[in-house]
């Protein structure tokens, strides 16, 4: 049987914000300058992002308001989570 922490399981989480941050950084590149229509400058992501290049480890905490933001080899964002 699952563990099941209410307030915490994956059927609780809030899709409507990943969705929105899919929507903003997927097939971008981070950057340091503005955003425009092929970057979104890092400043802009909220207090709590990480950045996981591939391969990157890191840990397994969960965190629901940490927004994770996967890049591909060429730095363009591939996918984001939340957690």
């Amino acid at each position: 049987m699952p563990l099941v922490v209410p307030g915490v399981t994956a059927d609780n989480m809030d899709d409507s914000k990943t969705q929105e941050w899919t929507n903003k950084l997927v097939g971008k590149k981070l950057s340091d300058e503005p955003s425009s229509e092929t970057t979104f400058c890092k400043t802009e992501l909220p207090p709590q992002t990480r950045v996981l290049p591939p391969g990157a480890l890191a840990t397994r905490d969960f965190r629901p308001d940490r927004l994770n933001v996967h890049v591909a080899e060429d730095g363009t964002v591939s996918h984001v989570t939340h957690g």
